[in-house]
């Protein structure tokens, strides 16, 4: 306790262009929420977005600024942004996104290597490969969400140093996320009677905005091989389509109505419980043509004890193998992921209990960067 009470108390300034939602915003709030609750002070700069509630219920102070707009006008806040390093005494700004990673930077190396604040990034996706993107890997500490990530970093930026990338993974509370949860009865009533040919049928969920890139068509495809083995399985692809994706997302509607499954697919729309919907769901898939660089949403599936299958690559390949590797699907194979989906509905094999990819460790391990990077000898 002592040593703990001793403890540089610490200012933390993370930037992304907003915080409406999404996993980078999620934990953005839960690395926030850790600080204050640890004795540091939160700073978040974002153009805002729902989520500013929580994080000034939480302790943390957010700043409103236009950081994550990708037009040359950003760049005018980079003086701006400076000022407020010194003038907050900003210990480590943590950028998690490309354009407030350009601002955050030109900003930095402005400053007096020897009195300015800390640099980290978190790399968070498999961004396109090119000088923009290669900014996530500028920090003096670079975040990898998962060795997918770590893999992509060292295979694309290969002058990265390996030793100032850390993998910490994303994680997820068991006490929002236990073991077995279902929503009341009521909920499950309502949901129902929104989606009335899900009645009495074995549910299948597809998670994730509407893109070409998330695996809709694969899943209309497996959906209708289910219903033609005799499987009574309904489908569920819940997510919104944003508006420069609607032409994708009319073309999905007319493949199920032109394979006949109008009434075995359901598009649920942009939905705010989600967690309600995995829950009662009887298997949860990922289906993303591209890896992943985590899948929080796998991992959530599996938290609660719902079982989930997805292609065996990336980050969702990851947290399969080391949890549920009965649902762990071929890439591109159509025929052979349709067999072991169909035995993982009958043979309903169980997901284990347990606390994997705890969020605490997760937070712990993010907080103790900024500690040891904030005592670290600094490169002058």
């Amino acid at each position: 306790m002592a040593e703990e009470r001793n403890k540089k108390k610490l200012t933390v300034l993370q930037l992304l262009p907003a915080m409406e939602s999404g996993g980078v915003e999620r934990g953005v709030l839960e690395v926030a929420h850790a600080l204050v609750e640890h004795g540091h002070r939160a700073l978040v700069i974002s153009e805002g977005g729902r989520l500013v509630a929580r994080l000034a219920e939480c302790g943390a102070e957010h700043v409103a600024w236009p950081i994550g707009r990708k037009t040359l006008r950003t760049l005018l806040l980079v003086r701006r942004l400076r000022r407020f390093l010194t003038e907050q005494r900003v210990d480590i700004v943590h950028a998690r996104s490309r354009v407030p990673a350009w601002i955050a930077w030109l900003a930095w190396r402005g400053m007096a290597p020897a009195t300015r604040p800390r640099f980290v990034t978190t790399v968070h996706g498999l961004y396109s490969v090119n000088r923009y993107s290669r900014i996530m890997t500028r920090g003096e500490r670079v975040i990898a969400v998962s060795e997918t990530v770590r893999d992509y970093i060292l295979r694309e930026y290969p002058d990265t140093p390996p030793a100032r990338i850390e993998v910490i993974p994303r994680g997820v509370d068991g006490r929002f996320y236990p073991h077995g949860w279902k929503p009341d009865p009521a909920w499950q009533q309502r949901f129902l009677e929104q989606f009335p040919h899900a009645v009495g049928k074995q549910l299948v969920t597809l998670p994730g905005r509407i893109t070409r890139l998330k695996g809709h068509e694969d899943f209309i495809e497996l959906v209708g091989r289910m219903k033609r083995r005799g499987l009574p399985v309904h489908g569920l692809i819940v997510g919104g389509a944003a508006a420069s994706k609607q032409r994708y997302w009319r073309k999905l509607h007319c493949r199920v109505r032109s394979m006949g499954l109008d009434a075995d697919i359901s598009f649920t729309g942009q939905r705010d419980d989600l967690k309600n919907i995995l829950a009662i769901s009887n298997l949860v898939l990922s289906l993303s043509s591209q890896p992943e660089s985590f899948g929080r949403t796998t991992l959530e599936a599996l938290r609660l004890g719902v079982p989930t299958a997805g292609y065996d690559h990336g980050g969702v390949g990851e947290i399969l193998r080391a949890v549920y590797p009965a649902g762990l699907l071929p890439c591109g194979r159509i025929d052979e992921a349709c067999q072991r989906i169909a035995r993982l509905l009958q043979q309903h094999e169980p997901v284990p209990a347990g606390d994997f990819f705890p969020l605490r460790t997760m937070l712990d391990r993010t907080l103790a960067l900024y500690e040891a990077l904030a005592d670290a000898p600094r490169r002058c």
